[in-house]
């Protein structure tokens, strides 16, 4: 009797909570102007990467709270999202906040080599993942700055990756605490990030070891495009977000070392989604072995990593389905990204969840959701002006 009632009190404050916070962000259904809201996104990483003392962007802000501590994982792969912006709008300053976050994941790296996992803090422990998705953002600098700070800290990183990788290009050891260690086949988009830095830095081992992980992946991989072990908390429906992930690690490697095999299980798994996805643009925040949705709400996140993965597909095969899948994900994200609200920590700022209750990034904005949302955007943008030249 007792644990019933305190589950109903505990069921109780999470209404009340759902009712108070969630009325603090709303939705943009009558202003779908791709460039306003692309302008207010990348206003919202300015403003998290501004917070604080350091040049890391924040993690992102609670509903009705402040600025979190700088992350390093998701400061990695912004890295690459401000240099791409900084090209394509000619706007030096853009590239500079670059600079600034590559520069300060140097500061923060460990002893080891390894990025910490988790926002940054006094006790870190190292993580393969947060490890390739800053790699990601050293090697884009170092081919563009050629400052020998990325060059070295790529060295150091890659070297710790390629120690604790097993034979069969899976990672055991060293995945992060917060995540479950033994479901982690995303760790292929990480495997991308050390396959990128093995280019740049002309480290052969770190190609082949990107290889190995993405034939692991693929052996993860059901016929439906449906991937095991591909989730931070359960494997039986994994995230769109992982998911997403791994497409994005397999198109990755796939182009870094001509494998259209690896293309080829990326495109598996986004046709499945695009015959997932309603008229609307909603995927379903988690997916089952039968590549259908288990819960009502969206996984913004997700929608936006898988937007940028059917606008890369339409690149490489310049099939319409693919620009017209994009375009309908980015449609749902755009109606659903609060570009009036008076709050700087929420206004430009992507959830993670929709409705903004929904149990990935509950009630808060996350800097991973922003970036993939800015970069899906600009995505779009590149691909609608290439479409025009060719006309």
């Amino acid at each position: 009797m007792i644990s019933q009632l305190k589950a109903l009190r505990s069921q109780t404050l999470l209404r009340i909570d759902r009712f108070r916070r969630g009325r603090l962000f709303h939705d943009s259904r009558s202003d779908t102007d791709l460039d306003r809201h692309l302008c207010e996104a990348v206003s919202w990483l300015k403003r998290a990467q501004d917070y604080g003392v350091d040049r890391g962007v924040s993690y992102g802000a609670d509903f009705g709270g402040p600025f979190l501590d700088s992350y390093p994982e998701t400061t990695g792969y912004i890295i690459p999202t401000f240099i791409k912006l900084s090209e394509y709008y000619e706007d030096q300053s853009l590239m500079d906040r670059a600079i600034e976050m590559g520069r300060w994941e140097s500061e923060v790296q460990m002893d080891c080599g390894a990025v910490m996992g988790g926002r940054i803090n006094p006790n870190p422990a190292p993580a393969v993942f947060n490890t390739g998705m800053v790699l990601l953002g050293w090697a884009a600098l170092c081919e563009r700055w050629g400052e020998a700070t990325f060059l070295r800290a790529i060295k150091r990183a890659v070297d710790w990756l390629l120690r604790l990788q097993d034979p069969n290009g899976n990672w055991r050891k060293g995945n992060s605490r917060f995540a479950n260690p033994s479901t982690t086949v995303y760790n292929v988009k990480a495997a991308w990030g050390m396959g990128e830095a093995g280019r740049v830095a002309q480290i052969p081992e770190a190609i082949a070891g990107a290889i190995r992980n993405a034939e692991f992946c693929q052996s993860k991989q059901a016929p439906n495009g449906w991937f095991a072990d591909c989730c931070l908390t359960d494997a039986t429906q994994p995230l769109l977000h992982t998911i997403a992930y791994a497409m994005q690690g397999l198109i990755g490697i796939g182009c870094l070392t001509n494998r259209e095999d690896f293309i080829r299980s990326a495109v598996r798994t986004a046709d499945s989604l695009i015959m997932l996805m309603d008229r609307e643009g909603f995927i379903p925040g988690r997916i089952g072995p039968d590549f259908n949705g288990t819960v009502d709400w969206c996984c913004l996140t997700g929608t936006a990593q898988t937007a940028i993965v059917w606008g890369r597909l339409f690149q490489l095969t310049g099939n319409a389905k693919y620009s017209e899948a994009m375009h309908r994900a980015n449609l749902y994200l755009l109606r659903r990204h609060d570009i009036d609200n008076s709050d700087p920590r929420l206004r430009g700022g992507v959830p993670g969840s929709w409705p903004v209750w929904g149990d990935y990034g509950r009630l808060m904005i996350l800097n991973w959701a922003t970036n993939f949302f800015v970069e899906a955007l600009l995505m779009e943008k590149t691909i609608m002006s290439t479409t025009a030249d060719i006309n």
